[in-house]
């Protein structure tokens, strides 16, 4: 008997599911991008004595990837919003790849720099290109839950990298383990630029009744450089995003950089073990972004609006986050310290989907540019957290006073949920005017 398909009528065919695959695109690009940005944490103690680098010197190290992926996230954005996802996402991913491996030909602080510097320019476009990818590919419905997956999978990324870099420094030395990663990357962007399509009717692989689901979409894909940048400027709301993400970004980026060493030299852990714990904050964060990914949408019908349950998860990550972090500077014992920071990331990644799914309701059509500038000032925490550490540990040696620090800008993103509207896009509000 014929049944009532989703975008049909009855007796029509049921959707196809191509545009699924595009969330497999953004999985596998995720776990690239993580495992690509990641170890040089667990790198770091190995190449520091190579080079003989100093805790500021591995510090700025460490900047100059977040100082660039800040710098360019807008411009990535844009591009995406000018260009489309298919042509931007190709070239960075081909450009950060290239660079991933040329970490590995460093022969001293300012090439290692460079290279890091030049890594995050290309970085910066990704996740601004894949949520605009979202934007284009997904109905309204299906975004925030897509956008949960993918964050779980950076993360993991994140999570393998320590372990991964690890065995490939045992058996072919950290310069070529750089060279080995950087090759995984060109792989995706060649498959990406053969199957993907900005415009999903260009992809003969999609029915009618899933062309109908995202009805709508068209409007979202390329073709908007008039991005309106003195009603973005002027929304509340918008500011409120990217101070959050801030917040968000100040704490975490601990466990991309410091981390390692700091099992190392704060917890006696030799580099096997220290790559285990890495993974772990990392790991746990996986499972808060694919919980709340799924969560989400349940929350909202049981209260009734989206917008109320992107706040109430977002500042249930942000206050567990705080709690969490400080609960892991007082344990003796390594294993439950990590464990307790692990519920730190896991609290921290409640907040990653209301984040992004917010980015594409405010952005609407212009989502690559605000999820571009909203990345960018949250990466400035990641700007300021690596040498503001290193400066601490040189001057005091107290890394005590890093998590009390971190936990306080954490606790400040609560008070930006409290305020922001999550779901009205900023050319729309009346605070835009």
């Amino acid at each position: 008997m014929a049944t009532q398909s989703p975008g049909g009528t009855s007796g029509s065919p049921s959707p196809t599911r191509t545009r699924y695959w595009v969330i497999v695109f953004a999985v596998t690009l995720a776990l690239v991008t993580y495992i690509h940005r990641v170890c040089i944490s667990l790198a770091a103690p190995v190449i520091s004595s190579d080079l003989k680098l100093s805790k500021v010197q591995m510090g700025w190290a460490f900047s100059a990837f977040v100082i660039a992926y800040s710098a360019f996230e807008i411009p990535g954005g844009y591009l995406s919003d000018r260009y489309g996802p298919r042509r931007v996402l190709t070239w960075v991913v081909t450009w950060w790849s290239i660079f991933t491996a040329a970490t590995g030909w460093a022969w001293g602080f300012l090439s290692l720099a460079v290279a890091r510097f030049l890594f995050g320019a290309g970085q910066a476009a990704g996740f601004p290109n894949l949520t605009k990818a979202f934007t284009i590919w997904l109905p309204k419905t299906e975004r925030t839950r897509a956008q949960g997956i993918m964050w779980m999978s950076a993360r993991w990324g994140g999570a393998l990298a320590p372990g991964l870099a690890y065995l490939a420094i045992q058996a072919v030395g950290w310069r070529v383990t750089f060279a080995l990663f950087g090759a995984l990357g060109v792989i995706w962007a060649a498959i990406f630029w053969a199957w993907y399509r900005d415009n999903p009717r260009e992809n003969k692989s999609a029915n009618a009744a899933e062309l109908a689901l995202l009805d709508g979409a068209e409007p979202h894909a390329a073709g908007h450089g008039d991005v309106p940048w003195g009603k973005m400027l002027r929304s509340r709301h918008v500011w409120l995003l990217c101070l959050q993400y801030f917040c968000l970004g100040y704490g975490w980026y601990f466990y991309i950089t410091w981390l390692p060493t700091y099992l190392k030299e704060a917890r006696g852990l030799e580099l096997g073990k220290s790559a285990l714990f890495s993974g772990l904050p990392l790991f746990f964060g996986g499972i808060g972004s694919i919980f709340c990914g799924f969560a989400l949408s349940r929350v909202a019908q049981r209260i009734g609006s989206i917008a109320k349950a992107r706040r109430l998860m977002a500042c249930i990550g942000f206050s567990g986050a705080t709690v969490m972090l400080l609960v892991a500077s007082q344990l003796k014992d390594p294993l439950a310290a990590m464990l307790a920071m692990g519920l730190a990331s896991f609290s921290n990644d409640l907040a990653m989907p209301p984040s992004w799914g917010a980015a594409m309701d405010i952005g609407g059509k212009y989502a690559g540019t605000l999820s571009g500038a909203m990345n960018m000032v949250g990466n400035f925490g990641g700007i300021i957290s690596p040498p503001s550490i290193g400066y601490i540990l040189q001057v005091t040696g107290n890394w005590q006073l890093t998590f009390t620090i971190s936990s306080a800008v954490y606790f400040a993103g609560v008070f930006c949920w409290l305020f922001l509207d999550p779901v009205t896009p900023f050319d729309r509000s009346a605070e835009a005017h």
